[in-house]
């Protein structure tokens, strides 16, 4: 879970918790939550700390949490993927394939040219 810290307000209706940003202070007052002072807001807000909550509170806030997105493309470019490849290789595994490829080249466009005499 990426946010540990929530305000009452960011609490309410949730299972187990009040319906009211009151109602979520008095029980985090009667159970000890773990809180803190909210940064960047004026006056006594305060935000309480995902571990505190009940169980199914903290549950339920986990699975609304958007999950991470991942990025996937059905087309990759190969000259971007052999690019990579290529420079996660030492040197002399750079300079083997380099050669491999320039020999197998030369000798494939032989091949191809005596072919079609």
């Amino acid at each position: 879970m990426n946010q540990e810290w929530f305000s009452a307000k960011e609490l309410i209706n949730f299972t187990g918790l009040p319906s009211t940003t009151q109602g979520v202070h008095n029980m985090a007052r009667r159970q000890n939550w773990l809180r803190r002072r909210r940064f960047g807001v004026q006056g006594r807000g305060v935000e309480y700390h995902v571990e505190s909550l009940p169980v199914k509170a903290a549950s339920k806030l986990a699975l609304n949490e958007q999950s991470a997105e991942y990025l996937y493309s059905t087309f990759q470019d190969p000259l971007a993927i052999w690019i990579e490849s290529y420079k996660q290789l030492r040197e002399e595994e750079r300079n083997m394939i380099i050669t491999f490829i320039v020999r197998e080249g030369m000798t494939e466009m032989i091949n191809r040219l005596n072919v079609s005499d």
